[in-house]
């Protein structure tokens, strides 16, 4: 029996999806689970995996596409069968506009064209010469000589205006790129963010690392790094504060049961934020594997829709890049995003002597709608806490 390829809803509230590729030419066999073709949601071009063994037939839909969710968009028939053709073919709008009759008003506009392009063309043997070497089509030309003749000074300033626009052309850049673009532009305008900074003393947090990353390597066969403590120390402090690891719905605030960690990571195309789900719960070695995976995917550009679905707060880490601080733009309908700076020795007061100390500065961006000043302070309070006193709170 054959089987549909739907368009799938990958987030909540998701009406339609665009089909970026086919992993798989109609034709081609395919096993159920393997990746099938890639959609793009407002997160990231994500793959699809087969809802069945067969072959892939039936193909209605070509990469580019906007198509509704639930729409079929192929078939997996047994080897030998003919897909099903109750269903109407389903096009992008644009091919449908094209395809369609054409109404009584584009008739004139149509005999019009033909009439334009019929009529003589007056040019000189030059500017002919001159259009053939420069690549200018002679309908696209308005003579300025006698009469409408093209004249090799035409020929040149057609030349010369296709060039600038070609050079003006916009690079739209990578879908990754653009939906970025996008979320970050409408979390920006739309979310009042406000941001608290603090500087952490991360001698302990060194400590920490350099005594657990042997005990980690031999038993998860994963290196220990400064952004899986962080998860772990995070996750644990966002348990005592609700508030911080809640979700602006609209209406109101909804207050998340779990704690699911993104972690944002740049991959050649921009940035995107996979999710350790239930990092609360999660001893280190566990957060350790799952970061390197979900890094490797990452990086691949094979991340699954559950990688990063749920994320209820999220960290960036850019202290592997030399940056000192940096404030982050929220990921909606999260509260807050945590973006740490990287642990560099500095010159600071302690019991009241000038000493050299391992400093880490953390901005925390919050949505002022979600949480006020003095909860966002009380969290990076402990968050500090945590870092100054790892041990305790890993257990």
């Amino acid at each position: 029996m054959a089987i549909s390829v739907v368009m799938p809803a990958l987030e909540m509230a998701q009406e339609t999806g665009k089909l970026i590729s086919w992993l798989k030419k109609e034709g081609d066999p395919v096993a159920k689970g393997e990746p099938l073709l890639e959609v793009e949601t407002d997160k990231a071009v994500m793959e699809v995996e087969a809802p069945g063994d067969g072959v892939l037939a039936g193909v209605k839909v070509q990469a580019g596409a906007e198509v509704p969710v639930g729409r079929t968009i192929a078939w997996i028939v047994s080897p030998g069968e003919t897909p099903p053709t109750e269903e109407a073919q389903v096009e992008s709008g644009r091919k449908t506009a094209a395809g369609a009759a054409p109404s009584s008003s584009a008739v004139p506009v149509a005999g019009a064209a033909a009439q334009s392009t019929a009529r003589e063309i007056k040019i000189s043997p030059k500017a002919r010469r001159l259009a053939s070497e420069r690549g200018v089509n002679l309908a696209d030309v308005r003579g300025s000589g006698p009469g409408g003749d093209i004249l090799a000074s035409d020929i040149t300033a057609a030349a010369e205006s296709r060039s600038s626009a070609a050079a003006a052309a916009v690079d739209t850049g990578s879908p990754i790129a653009r939906l970025m673009a996008e979320r970050t532009t409408q979390s920006w305008t739309t979310v009042p963010h406000f941001f608290v900074v603090r500087d952490v003393d991360a001698g302990a947090l060194n400590e920490a690392r350099q005594k657990l990353a042997a005990e980690i390597e031999e038993t998860h066969g994963v290196k220990l790094t400064h952004t899986d403590l962080l998860v772990a120390l995070v996750a644990r402090v966002l348990v005592k504060h609700p508030r911080m690891n809640a979700s602006w719905a609209g209406e109101g605030v909804r207050v998340n049961s779990d704690v699911n960690m993104g972690l944002a990571m740049a991959v050649d195309e921009g940035v995107v934020a996979p999710v350790i789900h239930k990092a609360d719960q999660a001893e280190l070695g566990a957060i350790a594997v799952q970061r390197r995976d979900l890094a490797e995917r990452a990086r691949s550009g094979k991340l699954r829709p559950a990688d990063i679905a749920g994320g209820t707060f999220t960290i960036s880490n850019l202290g592997m890049f030399g940056v000192d601080a940096f404030s982050a733009i929220i990921t909606p309908p999260q509260a807050a995003v945590l973006a740490v700076g990287r642990i560099a020795d500095r010159v600071v007061p302690v019991d009241g002597a000038p000493s050299i100390r391992p400093m880490m500065t953390l901005t925390l961006s919050s949505d002022h709608r979600v949480v006020d000043g003095a909860r966002a302070a009380e969290f990076l309070r402990d968050v500090a806490e945590a870092i100054g006193h790892p041990q305790q709170w890993l257990g």
